[in-house]
């Protein structure tokens, strides 16, 4: 019986998590649940897995939350604030944790998690972005075990030699190592090693790949939401719209795989089938297949090295027909270059690019800039940042703050110029 804990239980990929939960009873058990301000859906949470713990964002929520669990045969201990998001991390009864906070906010309790020696479900993208190094260090030091739950890097995790499984040790590759020791090796070393020449993501190219170039300045919030294929929260829906989601992929996969940004590329392919791929030395490709369901990979890593039913319906590739590939097009998606640019530059840039785009992305949101002006402002905000490569979380939480700071700026100078 795994115990398990899940940050951010009530968004899209916490809901999807409790869903497999649910299908094995006699694996998994629920010990910790957590959200932002949804305390009715957190209280049926409660009420249906009984966990120990329970954290919401704020106090007025969890003020909420106790009330609510009141009237219910709930034993559930109620907390909230980021102090709260770290206890369920490091609960003693959770063997492994789902980390699914978007954004930002999900840096401290991953964190946390991979500290305190967990088995990490990584759905929260930006703990690398932002951390990179001190992140992997932490899984190293504390002998964690970190899965990839983005459907591209656990993709690209099932299509890599196995078994394997990110260590922490830098090479990505777990059982895989040269020596045993990567703390001398430089990047691309465990790929040679392994015959992979390189990673190739997929995006769907969100709703926006055929819109005439001209009229994106023009899209509406509720367009960039409308996604074609995958069922997301706002934030990441518009990351997708502007592919700076594929931007912040390159660079975790830079961090999981120990690659080089110049040995992951980007395709757009609009079925969302084929949720990534591998090509080896020798030429052969491999891809993993599989109908667009984040309860895949959630399952997949869940029970690794085991496999489990999710509850996805099979793939019928003969429905499915043709699978259509392109080039990922810079000029309209030029959030992915930027993010190229990051994960060639350093964690600094990324961290700086990460806070730039989260302010950006809400703002176009609350209607106060233009879907354009969102990868406008993160090259603004770049180009007028001092990036030094952080060397604690301080560094990094200082970067994170630089990066919020000059978007905000950009903003007010873009509301004084006009739409």
């Amino acid at each position: 019986m795994i115990g398990l804990t899940v940050l951010g239980a009530t968004g899209s990929v916490g809901a999807s998590t409790l869903d497999v939960v649910a299908r094995h009873p006699d694996r998994f058990k629920i010990v910790a649940l957590t959200a932002n301000r949804n305390d009715e859906l957190l209280a049926r949470q409660c009420e249906r897995f009984q966990p120990l713990l329970a954290v919401m964002a704020d106090a007025d929520s969890a003020v909420r939350l106790r009330q609510r669990l009141s009237g219910l045969s709930c034993q559930t201990e109620v907390l909230h604030g980021a102090q709260g998001l770290v206890d369920a991390a490091q609960l003693a009864e959770a063997d492994a944790v789902m980390a699914a906070i978007v954004g930002a906010a999900g840096l401290m309790p991953s964190l946390a998690a991979a500290r305190a020696g967990k088995r990490v479900l990584l759905a929260n993208k930006e703990a690398l972005v932002m951390s990179g190094r001190l992140f992997m260090d932490a899984v190293r030091e504390a002998g964690a075990l970190l899965l990839p739950i983005d459907s591209e890097h656990n993709a690209v995790f099932q299509c890599m030699p196995q078994p394997g499984s990110f260590d922490g040790t830098g090479d990505g590759l777990g059982g895989n190592r040269l020596d045993g020791s990567s703390t001398e090796r430089t990047h691309g070393h465990s790929l040679r090693h392994a015959g992979v020449r390189r990673i190739v993501l997929t995006g769907s190219g969100g709703p926006f790949r055929e819109v005439p170039f001209e009229q994106l300045h023009d899209v509406s919030p509720a367009q960039a939401c409308a996604h074609p294929t995958w069922s997301m929260g706002r934030k990441i829906s518009v990351d997708s719209a502007t592919m700076m989601n594929k931007g912040l992929e390159v660079i975790e996969a830079c961090w999981l795989f120990d690659a080089p940004a110049e040995k992951v590329d980007v395709v757009v392919h609009r079925q969302s089938v084929i949720h990534s791929m591998v090509e080896y030395e020798d030429g052969s490709v491999l891809a993993q297949l599989g109908n667009p369901d984040m309860r895949t990979p959630i399952a997949h890593a869940l029970a690794w090295p085991d496999r489990v039913e999710s509850g996805v319906a099979a793939l019928d590739l003969v429905k499915v027909g043709q699978l259509d590939f392109q080039a990922a097009d810079l000029q309209r998606f030029p959030c992915l270059r930027l993010g190229f640019a990051a994960a060639r530059s350093g964690s600094a840039a990324s961290a700086v690019l990460n806070a730039a785009n989260e302010v950006a992305v809400q703002s176009f949101l609350d209607e106060r800039i233009r879907f354009t002006h969102i990868a406008r402002l993160i090259e603004d905000v770049l180009e007028k940042a001092e990036l030094h490569e952080p060397d604690s979380l301080d560094d990094v939480l200082a970067l994170d703050a630089q990066g919020r700071r000059l978007a905000k700026a950009s903003i007010l100078a873009i509301a004084e110029s006009g739409f």
